[in-house]
């Protein structure tokens, strides 16, 4: 109730200014405190205890400013970034549309962040506890755009609980072409090696505009690498029918609009490696009812972000109570042992 008040105001801003002011405003001191650990929504993934299954998505803390106050609103872990070597602007301004009667938003972001020097002091800083992932990605005028993961690579992978290759954002040129079989399967051998001596789980974050011969190609690759998991899926550059008057800016479509795609591609993936790897799903999660239908499809964890624009950090602990009741409604003991009963 006290958001939706809020969310009058914020909303008089432009998405991106109001953005700033999330962020700005979950600095300010909290009584709240992190999840829970044990209990029927922890689970074991990648070796990593996650007290609930719940994360917020790469996006939204793109600098790791604030992972520890976004742990205290109850997610069970927190994705920052993506972070680059260096630091970029992005693409120009206007980049971040609400799409309001869609409950959706379209991003032409484009990496901007402060790079990984400014993100590294930020995070050596940080208070210990929490799980943490870390987003990273390539410069957008990188000569050597593997080289640019296996750098990220050894720059985080003493700081994070897991690293996210991102290689499926639709605003960075040519970035998706990361994707195709050989260019995929090399840079993956780069980001591996570069963290050969710090055991650090590598997850895979893939497009929802993949063709069946794609997600075959990546599901092999994934599992001859040992990949950790398989986060399942970035914003679509695909339209489906929208009623916002920003329906037709370029960039990624995240949001409600997703959830169908994003769904269908998670079963797609859980097929394609046989529950082998473990997935994360997101895309279009906003409610309790769509993170157990990501599960039940095979999803060990969920992340969402956009969801939150809506409806507030107040979110997370909404979510994960729900979890636990229909958890029990359908009879099972855990969320492992949900995970691809459907």
């Amino acid at each position: 109730m006290i958001y939706r008040l809020l969310r009058r105001l914020l909303f008089q801003f432009d998405a991106e200014t109001a953005h700033r002011v999330a962020l700005a405003a979950l600095k300010l001191p909290s009584p709240s405190q992190p999840a829970r650990t044990g209990g029927p929504l922890a689970i074991r993934v990648a070796g990593i205890d996650f007290p609930n299954p719940l994360g917020m998505a790469a996006g939204f803390d793109k600098d790791a400013e604030v992972p520890g106050a976004l742990l205290r609103r109850g997610f069970g872990f927190v994705e920052v970034g993506s972070i680059t070597p260096l630091p970029q602007t992005g693409n120009p301004r206007p980049r971040l549309f609400r799409l309001v009667e869609d409950r959706a938003v379209i991003n032409r972001m484009g990496f901007n962040n402060g790079g990984a020097e400014a993100a590294v002091r930020r995070l050596v800083g940080r208070a210990a506890g929490g799980i943490l992932g870390i987003n990273i990605g390539a410069n957008k005028d990188s000569t050597d755009r593997a080289q640019d993961y296996a750098s990220m690579t050894r720059l985080m992978a003493s700081l994070a609980s897991y690293l996210a290759v991102n290689v499926s954002s639709p605003n960075t040129p040519g970035l998706r072409a990361l994707q195709d079989e050989g260019a995929l399967a090399a840079l993956l051998d780069g980001v591996l090696a570069a963290r050969a001596q710090i055991a650090v789980p590598v997850f895979l974050k893939v497009a929802p505009d993949l063709q069946p011969a794609d997600i075959d190609a990546i599901a092999r690759i994934a599992m001859d690498r040992k990949l950790a998991g398989l986060i399942v899926a970035n914003t679509t550059i695909s339209r489906p029918r929208l009623r916002s008057a920003a329906a037709g800016e370029a960039g990624g479509l995240s949001g409600a609009p997703l959830r169908e795609l994003a769904l269908g591609r998670l079963r797609d993936f859980r097929s394609a490696t046989g529950g082998a790897i473990p997935l994360i799903g997101v895309g279009g999660i906003a409610t309790a009812e769509d993170a157990w239908a990501r599960i039940r499809a095979g999803a060990s964890l969920v992340q969402l972000y956009t969801a939150m624009i809506y409806e507030g950090p107040g979110i997370a602990r909404a979510i994960t109570r729900g979890l636990g009741k229909l958890l029990r409604r359908d009879g099972f003991a855990s969320i492992a042992e949900a995970v691809g009963s459907e």
